[in-house]
């Protein structure tokens, strides 16, 4: 992983010493991204290589039988995929999402937590590549309901 602070992980740990600070931070990233907000996550780990998030069980985001729906999760897991790439990626690259691959595992109750790791470390590349991240959405008790892989792909940001 680079060692280099960007700057999203910068303001992430800004945010983190005041109080409500991980909520600001989920916000500010809502506003980045409205789409996420529909999940109103709630950001409480981010460092290089690891990002974690969790939702509360709402009826908002529930489907026909009252559990979590399955887009909720794939939003989890591509919101903190995505979080988590961009506070570890080298300087000099961008990133986008390319696939997703997804196992419902069991039915999603409760409080969840997405936990965003990346299978291979991120790199400067002066060629574009495939970055694998896994993402378990665990619920309350700690079990896997869910887990995605989510194919970013990395390259080398235009130079100014």
């Amino acid at each position: 992983m680079s060692e280099a602070v960007t700057p999203l992980l910068a303001l992430y740990r800004k945010f983190e010493r005041w109080p409500l600070g991980q909520w600001l931070f989920s916000r500010a990233v809502c506003f980045k991204a409205p789409y996420f907000g529909t999940i109103s996550p709630r950001f409480t780990l981010l460092e290089n290589g690891r990002c974690e998030a969790t939702i509360e069980d709402r009826r908002r985001l529930h489907n026909h039988i009252g559990t979590v729906h399955a887009i909720a999760l794939c939003n989890l897991a591509e919101l903190t995929a995505g979080v988590m790439t961009d506070a570890s990626l080298p300087r000099g690259m961008r990133w986008i999402p390319k696939g997703m691959t997804v196992s419902y595992l069991k039915k999603a109750k409760g409080r969840l937590r997405g936990i965003a790791t990346p299978n291979i470390p991120l790199v400067a590349s002066e060629t574009g590549y495939d970055l694998p991240v896994n993402v378990d959405v665990l619920d309350a008790s700690g079990e896997r309901v869910f887990n995605a892989e989510i194919r970013m792909w990395l390259s080398p940001a235009p130079k100014r």
